[in-house]
């Protein structure tokens, strides 16, 4: 059970406190409430009855399962040229408030994402990644307000259910017009999710697909795209409020797990066959999505 700041009730019980993420000072006893998970943090990161040993505890765990997310996903993408958010997000969300995993996952995913592209440039298709970027930025305020906007747990539930989907879609190959209104429509589509949900790969997976890519023209491309609208989303976060000092903790720790995640998937990418990897990508997301469902059931 997720705590709320106002209203919903108390976790009960060591496990259920050990990944919470969002203070509720009537929850602990009045020496104790209030004190915070991280130094200096604030509002949603804080966690009451902090003197329990179980919250000390979080404070090295919580860093730890960041990091092992986040490696996770920078090694999913190196390997499939997606896979890096839908990965992240939803167990992330599971671990923190949804609100802040989407930023989280933006945050450590736009170093990935430019070195990928300016490495991989000379396999990128520019113009497509372009016109995707162009219309993603129609798309962006749309997903920005949907995650302002949106209950906690509406958009852990919108998170899980996108990455259900775009599992669907991934896996049934399926083709989509990819004439300058086809592209637009995807670039739309992208914006909103880059922003609202952080998880816009499989659009994108469902284009290149259309489009006949092979392996490196499709894993440039992506980052190509990725790029910009990694750039995009992340001025928009700013603009919105959404980069706090707790997230940006947070992020810095985990950063260093998205070179290693990219060395390690990288050494694969050349020695495992792409159709095989894609299954396991796409099994561990089905995971992941029912992670998510799990703790907001929970």
């Amino acid at each position: 059970m997720l705590l709320r700041p106002h209203g919903p009730p108390c976790p009960r019980g060591p496990a259920l406190l050990l990944f919470s993420e969002i203070s509720n000072p009537r929850c602990g006893d009045s020496a104790s409430a209030g004190k915070r998970l991280w130094p200096g943090s604030r509002g949603r990161w804080a966690v009451a009855r902090s003197a329990d040993p179980a919250v000390r505890l979080v404070r090295v765990i919580l860093p730890l399962v960041a990091f092992g997310i986040v490696l996770l996903g920078a090694f999913a993408q190196a390997v499939s040229g997606f896979g890096y958010a839908l990965v992240t997000v939803p167990l992330l969300a599971a671990t923190i408030d949804p609100r802040s995993a989407v930023v989280v996952s933006a945050l450590t995913s736009i170093g990935l994402t430019l070195t990928a592209a300016v490495r991989e440039r000379a396999y990128a298709r520019w113009r497509v990644a372009a016109i995707l970027n162009a219309a993603a930025l129609l798309g962006l305020p749309v997903g920005l307000l949907v995650l302002a906007r949106a209950p906690e747990r509406a958009l852990s539930a919108i998170i899980a259910v996108v990455v259900l989907g775009c599992v669907a879609l991934v896996w049934s190959g399926v083709r989509i017009r990819t004439g300058p209104v086809g592209l637009g429509a995807v670039g739309v589509l992208v914006g909103v999710l880059t922003a609202a949900t952080g998880t816009n790969g499989p659009p994108l997976v469902a284009a290149f697909h259309s489009l006949g890519y092979e392996p490196r023209v499709f894993r440039a491309t992506v980052a190509a795209t990725f790029a910009g609208t990694g750039l995009m989303g992340l001025a928009g976060f700013l603009l919105a409020g959404q980069v706090h000092a707790d997230v940006l903790r947070l992020s810095l720790v985990a950063l260093p797990a998205v070179p290693l995640g990219w060395w390690l998937g990288n050494r694969v990418f050349h020695r495992i066959d792409p159709r095989v990897f894609r299954r396991i990508v796409l099994l561990g997301l089905i995971g992941s999505a029912g992670t998510a469902l799990a703790a907001l059931a929970g």
